[in-house]
């Protein structure tokens, strides 16, 4: 690990963050490209089908990151990224030419290699950077995150330009081999602007390189990223179909909103190593877990109609009823009023409406001339109660967990260099594969999730069910250490 900075660092990590943004563009292309192939019909792949093609590339990037951690810390940055970028681009171009779901399914395989460019870059970045410049320098490499906005953004205009806006569907093909090219450029820039460095560690055999992973902590760590990384992978492109069957968006449309939420967790990645540096990686994980809970909670309640039994007329005493009028019912000489039907329900679907809205009437319940007996039912009530689940206010909560992820991710990778400082490739490459594999399980997931509750919200209810469990152990990990170590830990703790 460095003492100082040396030159050439930044730019490094300028070209690390650029090779990132474009490889997590081309790792998420599916979530664009599946979504307008099944919305316009040239496909029909039902939602368990979808969230595989979604989970398939970011499986490949999520098993692969671990040896690619190795080979960077064995071989350095410049050659496995090089490598990398231009591998990609030759299965990337093959899509152009599937014409089945397995030739998507393998295709997608292949350029989902783009995935581990991140155990590569956290890497070939540390190795640059001193201790105190780690969190945020590492916060400005993930900012490539980004990149999933681009694809999220920029994936459905390209694609109704390529496609004449419908006109000619088949256009489409044209969207990967774009991403090839645009692939393999990025290889060659970086092969020719930046300068390869290794580890200390690089002379360790491979049994020494996977000595830290007995350690509980880097698997904890990897928890942590299988919900602040993965799950953010996987609400990158599970919102384009989310909000196109939820809320009956464009593409383009449901591409600019998951954009909004792809971007500011990346670039606010940087601010989460900064915030990790000043206050320590911990008190930051704590907070990132509680807003976690907190704003999956808010997301789980789906759009609804609820129409239940309320509060009914009863009669006092026994009679005979002897007129029926939509707001009083009478029985022989005593009138009862009834609460008729306002309709203030009927027109509230373009409206905004943050809280639940409830509305109570009665209904007649007996007819002219029938007899009736003292506490016997004259009008039922009835309860209506109405959740928008507004776009809107969706829109802003996911946009707000996403960026309380992205801080999240900085988090979890403050801690790497701390505790690992010769070993970042290998255990960065093993919490990345554990959040990798949030992204490929958790599309997965969500579309057995649908298939079985109806609900698009039950993939809430997996986030607040994660982040629980999550804020649980680490709470448990900490108060057992404070415990054990007392005044050592304490200085622990806020690093």
């Amino acid at each position: 690990m460095e003492k100082t900075t040396p030159k050439g660092a930044n730019r490094i990590l300028f070209m690390n963050t650029f090779a990132f943004t474009i490889c997590f563009a081309a790792w998420m292309l599916n979530g664009v490209l599946v979504t307008f192939l099944t919305s316009n019909q040239i496909y029909d792949w039902g939602p368990t089908e979808i969230g595989w093609l979604l989970g398939i590339p970011v499986l490949t990037g999520a098993i692969f990151r671990l040896p690619a951690g190795l080979l960077t810390d064995k071989f350095g940055g410049k050659p496995i990224y090089t490598a990398l970028l231009m591998i990609c681009a030759i299965p990337m171009f093959l899509v152009s030419y599937a014409d089945s779901y397995w030739a998507f399914a393998l295709f997608s395989f292949g350029f989902g290699l783009a995935g581990v460019s991140f155990s590569i870059g956290i890497a070939y970045t540390s190795v640059w950077f001193p201790k105190e410049r780690q969190g945020v320098a590492l916060g400005i490499f993930g900012a490539g995150n980004a990149g999933a906005a681009l694809t999220t953004l920029l994936g459905p205009t390209l694609l109704n330009y390529f496609t004449s806006n419908g006109a000619n569907l088949d256009g489409w093909r044209k969207l990967p081999v774009v991403y090839a090219a645009v692939l393999a450029a990025t290889g060659i820039l970086f092969f020719l602007f930046t300068t390869n460095k290794k580890p200390k560690s690089s002379n360790k055999t491979l049994a020494g390189q996977l000595e830290p992973l007995k350690d509980i902590r880097v698997w904890r760590f990897g928890l942590y990223y299988f919900l602040v990384f993965g799950c953010f992978v996987a609400f990158s492109q599970w919102l384009v179909p989310y909000f196109v069957n939820v809320y009956y968006l464009p593409l383009v449309t449901a591409g600019i909103l998951a954009a909004l939420f792809s971007f500011p967790s990346g670039v606010i990645r940087a601010f989460g190593g900064w915030l990790s540096d000043r206050f320590g990686g911990r008190k930051v994980m704590y907070w990132v877990l509680g807003s976690s809970v907190l704003i999956s909670f808010l997301l789980i309640v789906p759009r609804m109609e609820i129409t239940s039994p309320g509060k009914g007329v009863l009669a006092a005493r026994d009679g005979v009823v002897t007129a029926v009028a939509p707001d009083s019912i009478s029985v022989d000489d005593v009138k009862y009023p009834v609460k008729k039907k306002e309709g203030k329900l009927d027109d509230l679907g373009e409206g905004l409406l943050v809280f639940p809205t409830k509305e109570m009437w009665q209904e007649p319940a007996v007819e002219v001339g029938q007899k009736v007996k003292r506490k016997e039912l004259l009008a039922k009530g009835v309860t209506k109660i109405f959740f928008q689940a507004n776009v809107w206010v969706f829109a802003v909560l996911v946009i707000l967990i996403g960026a309380i992820w992205g801080i999240g991710k900085a988090a979890v990778y403050k801690h790497i260099p701390e505790y690992f400082p010769e070993e970042v490739g290998v255990v960065g490459g093993m919490v990345g594969v554990l959040g990798g594999l949030g992204g490929f399980f958790s599309p997965i997931i969500f579309g057995y999730l649908l298939d079985g509750t109806g609900l698009w919200t039950s993939a809430w209810m997996f986030m607040f069910l994660l982040s629980a469990i999550c804020l649980i152990w680490m709470h448990r990990v900490v108060q057992k250490m404070m415990h054990a170590e007392e005044p050592e830990l304490m200085k622990k703790m806020d690093k």
